[in-house]
Parts: C-alpha cells; sequence; structure tokens
C-alpha cells in the first residue's frame, strides 16, 4: 500500500454529507422557522438532501390543491363537536363548479351556488341569526380536513363566554369547489347578520394546511373583498386554534357594535389600551 494514498475509510469519511456540503452559518436558524433558510451547498448548487425535501414540499402543495375533501369524514368530525349537538342539520352544497378542473379555470363559477344549493337553502325558510359559518374546501382540502373542526370548537368556546344566548348561529354550510366570496350568498339566503367563510389557502412550499378565515357583515351577493376582515395561517403550525378563535371573536364583537367589516375595522385583538394611567399611549388608538 502506498503510505501517501488516502485509505478507504478516509476516502467514505470525505464523502458523508457532513464533509461535502459547505455549512452556511443560519442553519441553525432553522429551527425556529419553516422558510427554507441556511440550507446550505454541495459546489454550486445544493445539496441533494435538500434539493428532495424541495421537490416534496411542492409534491404536498400539488396534492393539496387536487386531493377532493372528505365531505362525510368532515361532517362526521362536525356532528362529534359538544357545542354542536343540538345544532341544525349541517347542509350539504355545491358550487357552480362542477369538477376541480372547472374550479381552477372559472373562479367566478366558485363564487356562486349552483341551483340545487340554492333551492336547498331557500327551503329552510331560516330565521334570522347572528352567524353563519360556511366551510369551503377552497385551495387545500387537506386545512379544511385537519384544521375546519377544531377550530370550530374553539370558536364555540370563545362566543359561549358571552352567554349561551348572546351568539344565534345559522346552520353550518360545507360548500365543494367554493371560493371566499360564496359565502356572501349563503350567508344571505340564511338571514345572517355575518358570515364567517373558513376557506383551504393557496398552499405555499412549507405550508400546505393553511386554514383562511373570512368574516363579511351583512352579507349579501356582490360584495368585493374590502367588505371582508381576514385571519390567515390558521393551523397548529401557525396561529394556533384559540388565538384565532379569540381575534375572530374580537372581530364579530367589533362588527356587531359598528356595523361593519373590511376597511372600516380594524384588528386591535393584540393590543392593550393604557386607560387613565400615566405612560406612553399607543398614537394609534389615540
Amino acid at each position: 500500500m502506498n503510505p501517501d494514498q488516502p485509505s478507504a475509510d478516509a476516502v467514505s469519511r470525505s464523502l458523508e454529507p457532513d464533509a461535502i456540503v459547505t455549512p452556511n452559518p443560519w442553519q441553525r436558524l432553522g429551527q425556529f422557522t419553516d422558510a427554507r433558510i441556511g440550507l446550505g451547498r454541495a459546489g454550486i448548487s445544493l445539496p441533494t438532501n435538500r434539493s428532495l425535501e424541495f421537490q416534496l414540499a411542492h409534491a404536498r402543495a400539488q396534492d393539496a390543491v387536487h386531493l377532493p375533501l372528505e365531505i362525510p369524514r368532515l361532517i362526521e368530525d362536525l356532528n362529534q363537536l359538544t357545542a354542536l349537538k343540538n345544532a341544525p342539520q349541517i347542509q350539504r352544497l355545491h358550487s357552480r363548479a362542477v369538477d376541480r378542473t372547472t374550479y381552477l379555470q372559472r373562479p367566478d363559477y366558485g363564487r356562486r351556488l349552483d341551483e340545487d344549493s340554492r333551492q336547498q337553502l331557500s327551503a329552510l325558510d331560516a330565521q334570522p341569526a347572528d352567524l353563519a359559518i360556511v366551510v369551503v374546501d377552497g385551495l387545500s382540502s387537506l386545512a379544511v380536513q385537519n384544521n375546519a373542526a377544531p377550530f370550530i370548537a374553539a370558536l364555540l368556546e370563545a362566543l359561549a363566554e358571552d352567554g349561551p344566548d348572546a351568539w344565534s348561529l345559522a346552520p353550518i354550510s360545507v360548500v365543494e369547489q367554493g371560493r371566499v366570496a360564496i359565502g356572501d350568498e349563503v350567508g344571505e339566503l340564511l338571514n345572517a347578520r355575518a358570515v364567517l367563510v373558513m376557506v383551504g389557502e393557496r398552499p405555499g412550499l412549507s405550508s400546505p394546511d393553511s386554514l383562511g378565515l373570512y368574516l363579511t357583515w351583512q352579507p349579501r351577493v356582490g360584495l368585493s373583498d374590502a367588505s371582508r376582515n381576514c385571519i390567515s395561517n390558521v393551523r397548529p403550525a401557525g396561529l394556533d386554534f384559540a388565538m384565532a378563535a379569540q381575534r375572530l371573536h374580537y372581530l364579530l364583537c367589533e362588527a356587531r357594535k359598528l356595523g361593519l367589516t373590511g376597511v372600516g375595522l380594524k384588528d386591535r385583538s393584540g393590543e392593550t389600551a393604557l386607560e387613565g394611567g400615566t405612560g406612553i399611549q399607543n398614537f394609534l388608538l389615540s
């Protein structure tokens, strides 16, 4: 054996990932975020394992868009909620988009109910209610499947703090192939003062299961997004259910007080106003 020639063990160790990949000083910050930071490099390229992770994340995002929502399972999850035991029967509805391809190609079809669904809600002759909850598959069935029932449980708990008769609920609606604006039509047909649309948000590479909440006062067909308040990224790895429910509760109370939502209603649920004492005031609240 040539003494100047490296041994097989030395060559093997030199080929290990830790020896090949040039580390990035930001890598240790990865434990605090799902963002793709501090990936390192192998030569001028991404390390193979990081490249494979990216492809997996991209595939999960695509799956979130195209996988259908398991409606019977979702309805069963909702029926298991104690606070909904005596609630009206859950309404299963559909938009004008007959399938996923149409939904993606014609966003306007996803914003309106099909005729059968309109007649179904009209036949209920629903009594006026404070809030209609509309669960919509949107662009991520995974978000709705995993997060809708736990969030509704947290929301009902938050609303119960105001008293058993403080908030009246319309029948919960589950809409297939729907978009945010479809809640305006549902809320109008259910005679609701406010509508909450829970929808699967467009999936990101680190968040294929993000649930969006859209609150609209006096819903009716034709409203724009300027009439809504949005709470985004509701999921265990994002904004947790209890915190999201408290924020929505705040917005509901303010909407009822002011008679509006949207650009005229600011979410100040996280602010602490200093009243009647010394100290620096928040000039935005003045």
